[in-house]
């Protein structure tokens, strides 16, 4: 961008200011002075004014959403170094993992969501396939690849495209706020403020915990700048809460700034992969199971924070689902390679539409601080789970106003999205809640004669339902 003035009046000092999004140019006297952030390539190609957005809200809805999932960095090596996977090789690989398959939704999709081996599916990983069948790490990575082949040629096919498009509206609005619930739910769970119990499954904690404090606090901290209309409220949350964290005990400084990302480190797992081997295995059971739970997962994910942010088109249609779609395949292939499970779109990319992340820019973002984790270690692993754990009840707040959306005086619509909402929580899978809803929703129109106001599609995929919970049983 070029900037020209001349003064007529010969004046030095004087100076003309213009904001042009969140560029600022200064002119002043005989020479020139100018801050110019060229935002032409940012405007191609993500859109930013059509999108009624800017630069700034972008990035810190970014680093919002990769706040409140940076700890999968260490989550997903802590479980799944139980296969014998080094833990900083599989730190690598998460990040790596996470970068490629977010930039992909970036550049392909340009949506704000964020990607990352998924939670329940690196536990399936761990501990049914490689610690439960007895099967090495390497071949069970073959099952990865294989099953991210697979949703390739289901996305280039548009069938995953036309699952989320075939979704009717009453259950659009129960997937986002059930997972709305569910995000909830992680956030009071991880905080402490409830617990698992054996009689009641789950009770009150205890709240004179440190990690239960510093949790309550930053709720509130967090509630007043979303009250006062703060920009950035749910990142600027975290940051205080964490610092609130250092003197209750919860967190601790970090013992440096920057670490080397070591390749050597990483080589155990780079590429190791026995894709061979998983297929004389015979591992359709294995595939079928991570196509499927990571086809609803991310399905689900897709429409409830679709439904929140407004991406869905007058017909109720995500538009450009296939390439988002793509993006979360090719992710699975990537990071199968890299050394990972499954990398999967993630709910906490509610957190960053919450924050005013409207296209790829955000997701762009969030990959840029996942790549620069990989240099800040030591900081970024200070931010403890009882300063996210705000974020995510605050979000799932958010992501509630979804069911006003929903007839609740046609039962044959009620009864079907009450079940979708208690689903996720209740069974803490996403997969679970949406496969309730659908078999419920499928049940009751045809056996009420109105069968027919239902595609097809959901019909399908309510029986392949009931047929899994069947074979899991």
């Amino acid at each position: 961008m070029r900037c020209e003035f001349t003064n007529p009046e010969g004046i030095a000092g004087s100076f003309v200011e213009e904001s042009l999004g969140n560029s600022t140019i200064l002119v002043g006297g005989s020479e020139v002075s100018k801050a110019i952030v060229d935002e032409g390539f940012l405007e191609r190609t993500f859109h930013l004014r059509e999108k009624g957005t800017n630069v700034r809200t972008e990035v810190i809805a970014g680093i919002t959403t990769f706040m409140t999932m940076a700890y999968i960095i260490f989550v997903n090596p802590s479980i799944c170094q139980e296969t014998g996977m080094p833990f900083a090789a599989l730190m690598y690989a998460t990040i790596a993992s996470s970068v490629l398959a977010t930039v992909l939704m970036a550049f392909l999709a340009n949506y704000p969501f964020a990607l990352a081996p998924g939670m329940g599916l690196n536990a399936y990983f761990t501990y049914s396939v490689v610690l439960g069948m007895g099967m090495p790490w390497q071949t069970a990575l073959g099952a990865v690849f294989i099953s991210g082949v697979v949703f390739v040629v289901l996305s280039v096919s548009h069938v995953r495209e036309e699952i989320v498009n075939a979704v009717p509206g009453t259950l659009k609005n129960a997937i986002g706020a059930g997972i709305g619930l569910f995000i909830a739910f992680i956030g009071f769970k991880g905080s402490g403020i409830m617990v698992a119990d054996p009689a009641t499954f789950v009770a009150i904690g205890n709240l004179t915990e440190p990690n239960t404090v510093v949790t309550i606090l930053g709720l509130v901290i967090t509630s007043i700048l979303l009250v006062r209309g703060v920009k950035g409220a749910i990142l600027l949350g975290i940051l205080i809460s964490t610092a609130v964290a250092i003197p209750f005990g919860v967190t601790t400084l970090p013992k440096g700034i920057i670490q080397w990302p070591s390749l050597s480190a990483w080589e155990p797992i780079l590429f190791k992969l026995d894709i061979r081997g998983a297929l004389s295995w015979g591992l359709f059971d294995v595939i079928f199971a991570f196509l499927f739970v990571d086809m609803f997962d991310t399905v689900g994910t897709l429409i409830g924070v679709s439904t929140r942010a407004g991406f869905l088109d007058e017909k109720g249609r995500l538009p450009r689902a296939d390439k988002a779609l793509l993006a979360d395949s090719i992710g699975t292939i990537g990071g199968a390679m890299f050394g990972t499970p499954t990398v999967t779109t993630y709910v906490e990319s509610a957190s960053g539409v919450a924050a005013g992340g409207r296209t790829g820019l955000t997701a762009l973002t969030t990959a840029v601080c996942f790549a620069l984790a990989a240099f800040f270690l030591p900081v970024v692993s200070i931010v403890p789970e009882a300063a996210t754990a705000p974020a995510l009840i605050l979000v799932g707040v958010m992501m509630m106003g979804a069911i006003t959306n929903i007839d609740w005086n046609d039962f044959s619509e009620a009864i079907p999205a009450l079940v979708t909402l208690a689903g996720m929580p209740f069974t803490f899978s996403i997969a679970n809640g949406i496969a309730f809803g659908f078999v419920t929703y499928s049940a009751i129109k045809l056996l009420s004669g109105r069968g027919k106001e239902v595609h097809w599609v959901i019909h399908v995929l309510a029986l392949l339902f009931v047929i899994r919970f069947i074979y899991l049983a």
